[in-house]
């Protein structure tokens, strides 16, 4: 039965596939309401996350049950644009469905289309990328009817001018306008005051009031409210009241309240909207990497074709200056490579034959010939892209409330409308237009824009802030769970040190020389294949050491080895093998030796014609910047462990070095997520920074999962925080960037909430018996309009976060790049096996 139901489990796990959805047209932030309601309601659904600010949609579904084509379709359905899923045009998948034509004739021109996959559903949730939209419009950066998000804003700019232009005679021929200039206007063409007023706002009505309406009817189709349902309740029955009064011999009419307050609104949401651009700067960045076109070696001879016709298996040739199309591996050449743009990595990274490259990556100097290995949506910037998007539309769990919160407050502001129209007719003696007004103001005045802007807008600006450091949040929740981290657990080998050894010491006997030492001990290593002998050879290069040859070379397993060099017998390996071969280790080298094994070094003993000559201290070295970000981040009050399976001398030895708080050593693969249990009882929040195999049960553990960018893909997979850099300093800076946007998040939400629960009774005349205090509503649209533009503007202000200036810089020039295996510690001791102290 058990297995039966595990069977089950995982079956229903691998019938899931997300996407990445375009939604081109959402003008106000609560209008993802109803793209969220109307797919969520559909067969095969099973989660919808829909983020206003970058207009996308990350929907999962069961590709057994629908299609990504019908996803299309009901986003359509919804009253918007969408060109597909979300991915840079020139890198998206050549092994796709075809568009339908019917359907890119409706979403778009004709000389843009097609759709590229992000995801990774299979092959028959795919599309065709032929023929493309542009890059932009292929990221989610379109709009209303296929218009760009540029265009959006100019629409609204547009429809603003207009309002503006009709208004101002409107207001000038009104009551208001008398009280201002102090004389009654003339009428034209004799015509009554109301009426002309009714004139004059056709165009403000009918034009640039349209989106308000047909955003109305869309909410309401999809069965729920948004602020759209808000403002055209109020235009609509401020216009529609004063129309009646007009046909009906004229009176008190609110033609200038209704043009005005969609001029306010208009206005408001011009500069929100440019607002929200500034917050798409990371994705717009990562698009504007990929290269359109890639040089191809066709029977030897290179040929331009678009990258998005690259094949695995095509020999590209990348010459200096230019970008690599996709990700490779070099064939042939050397060069230095700048990554900065995709892994946040500084300095350029050295590349010859067998290096991998990452697509969008820039070659500095010399010619590469590169295999191609990845293509599309296999990509590292594809890959990245497609983590940005899902993590800028997932929802934080304060966020989640907020949605629910705008749908309820849509709800009271109608009812409260309503209810204040009902008690300033009936309790008060006011005349009709008084109570009119008063209840279109509290409409207005309630619209929950703000709040359904609080947290998307600064989420998307952590984690683009995050993206250009190489610190790829995975999702909101992870993003938030990083400001509230009091303990970080570091794993040793490859995360706090390079996973590779080092030469530390090298003591030689009196009457040696250090120069002459290594001349002998390198001939005799570069014969061998273990780790520790590469250690040695890349010292002895890295000191100009001369390279000699070795002769009659032995390998004794597990103990080291010996062979002739220059005339000389030479002995290089552990005391069992100096033992072995009659060597006295007495003395001081000797006393040397035990103190290089008692820090957790690796001792290995040199003898030359059958004498001790000196002692080479190995360790697995710290990474450059593992102090300083083990410092900042005691800067921040937080308390780090070392957690590892080495044993306890090397591990406290590191640990000193470092500065750690806390150090858990020899813990087995397994035992590692018991650990951060044990960690977790005390109430305090745990993350867990591990790049192996057997981190990842830890990793899941932890209240939050940080993976090394150049760990195992199941590490990436478990974790909710990426540092495609594989440098510990990145984990302060996720930190801090997750303090930061949280404290947007609750500053904006403080402010949304507050706003509302303070303009409400002033907005419903509570205290206009007492003071005389009216809020029209004009004035109501413009603060609710500047209540959006503030917290949208609060959450930009994110991108000016104060960094360390040890934190913009990497030393360590490793490549990394999420699909680099490292499995760590490969015995569980964290000492390379074969030679031990």
């Amino acid at each position: 039965m058990q297995h039966h139901a595990e069977d089950r489990k995982e079956h229903a796990r691998k019938e899931r596939a997300t996407a990445v959805l375009e939604l081109g047209g959402p003008w106000w932030a609560s209008q993802q309401n109803v793209a969220a309601a109307v797919l969520g309601r559909r067969p095969g659904v099973l989660d919808v996350e829909v983020n206003p600010v970058s207009e996308t949609a990350t929907v999962v579904f069961d590709p057994v049950a629908t299609s990504l084509a019908e996803l299309r379709d009901w986003v359509v359905e919804c009253g918007y644009h969408c060109a597909g899923q979300s991915v840079p045009a020139h890198l998206c998948d050549p092994m796709a469905e075809p568009d339908p034509p019917a359907q890119a004739d409706r979403t778009r021109p004709a000389e843009h289309g097609g759709d590229a996959a992000v995801a990774e559903p299979p092959a028959d949730v795919r599309h065709a990328p032929e023929p493309m939209p542009s890059p932009h419009e292929a990221m989610g950066h379109g709009g209303h009817a296929g218009m760009s998000m540029a265009a959006m804003v100019a629409d609204m700019r547009n429809r603003f001018l207009v309002a503006v232009l009709f208004s101002v005679p409107i207001v000038i021929w009104s009551p208001i306008g008398e009280d201002l200039l102090g004389v009654e206007a003339p009428v034209p063409f004799g015509l009554r005051q109301d009426v002309w007023a009714l004139l004059l706002s056709l165009p403000v009505i009918f034009y640039a009031c349209t989106i308000f309406f047909d955003g109305a009817l869309r909410a309401l189709r999809a069965r729920t409210l948004d602020m759209m349902v808000l403002v055209a309740v109020a235009i609509g029955a401020g216009w529609t009241y004063s129309l009646i009064v007009t046909l009906t011999g004229g009176g008190d009419v609110f033609y200038e309240a209704a043009t005005v307050l969609a001029s306010f609104v208009l206005l408001g949401h011009w500069f929100e909207m440019r607002a929200r651009g500034g917050a798409n700067d990371a994705i717009r960045t990562l698009l504007d990497l990929a290269p359109p076109k890639a040089l191809v070696l066709r029977d030897g001879e290179p040929v331009e074709v678009p990258t998005a016709e690259v094949t695995v298996g095509d020999l590209l040739l990348v010459r200096p200056g230019a970008k690599i199309a996709v990700d490779g591996t070099v064939e042939d050449g050397e060069s230095d490579v700048d990554e900065s743009m995709v892994t946040g990595e500084s300095m350029p990274v050295h590349k010859m034959p067998g290096s991998p490259v990452v697509g969008a990556t820039i070659n500095t100097n010399g010619t590469l010939r590169v295999r191609a290995t990845r293509i599309g949506t296999d990509t590292a910037l594809a890959q990245i892209v497609k983590l940005v998007q899902q993590a800028q539309n997932s929802k934080a769990p304060g966020q989640r409330l907020a949605d629910r919160a705008a749908f309820w407050l849509v709800l009271v502001a109608l009812l409260g409308g309503a209810a204040t129209l009902v008690v300033w007719l009936l309790a008060t003696d006011r005349p009709a237009a008084t109570a009119v007004l008063f209840a279109i103001t509290v409409v207005v005045i309630t619209c929950p824009d703000a709040l359904g802007l609080a947290t998307p807008t600064a989420i998307m600006v952590g984690t683009g802030l995050g993206a250009k450091r190489g610190v790829l949040f995975k999702n909101a929740a992870g993003l938030e769970e990083s400001a509230r981290i009091q303990v970080v657990v570091m794993d040793k080998t490859g995360t706090l040190t390079k996973g590779e050894p080092e030469v530390t010491d090298v003591i030689t006997a009196e009457g040696a020389t250090e120069g002459g030492l290594l001349r002998l001990v390198a001939a005799v290593e570069r014969e061998s294949e273990h780790p520790l002998a590469a250690a040695v050879v890349r010292y002895a290069d890295a000191h100009g050491v001369e390279a000699l040859r070795a002769r009659r070379f032995k390998n004794v397993p597990g103990q080291g080895a010996l062979a002739d060099v220059d005339g000389h017998r030479v002995i290089v390996g552990d005391r069992r093998l100096a033992e072995r071969e009659g060597i006295d280790l007495g003395g001081e080298l000797g006393e040397r030796r035990e103190e290089l094994a008692a820090t957790g070094r690796t001792a290995v003993v040199v003898a030359i014609d059958g004498r001790p000559a000196g002692i080479m201290g190995i360790a697995d070295a710290p990474r450059p910047t593992s102090a300083q970000a083990v410092a900042d981040l005691h800067t921040l009050g937080v308390e780090v462990v070392m957690l590892t399976g080495d044993n306890r001398a090397t591990a406290e030895r590191v640990a000193r070095h470092l500065g750690i708080d806390t150090v858990i050593a020899e813990v087995l693969p397994g035992d590692k997520a018991a650990k951060i249990a044990d960690l977790q009882r005390g109430g305090r929040r745990v993350a867990m920074v591990g790049d192996g195999v057997n981190d990842a049960p830890a990793l899941a553990q932890a209240d939050l999962g940080v993976a090394i960018g150049a760990g195992t893909d199941v590490a990436i997979e478990t974790a909710d925080l990426v540092l495609m850099r594989s440098d510990p300093l990145d984990i302060p800076t996720a930190l801090r960037i997750g303090r930061g946007t949280l404290r947007k998040m609750r500053q904006n939400l403080a402010w949304a909430i507050g706003y509302n629960a303070l303009a409400l009774p002033i907005a419903a005349g509570v205290f206009e018996p007492a003071t005389g205090l009216v809020l029209r509503p004009e004035i109501a649209a413009l603060t609710m309009s500047g209540s959006s533009i503030i917290v949208a503007a609060n959450a930009l202000a994110l991108t000016r976060l104060h960094m360390p200036a040890a934190e913009q810089a990497v030393p360590d020039p490793a490549p990394p790049t999420s699909a680099s295996l490292s499995t760590g510690d490969q015995d569980g001791t964290g000492t390379p096996t074969g030679r031990a102290a």
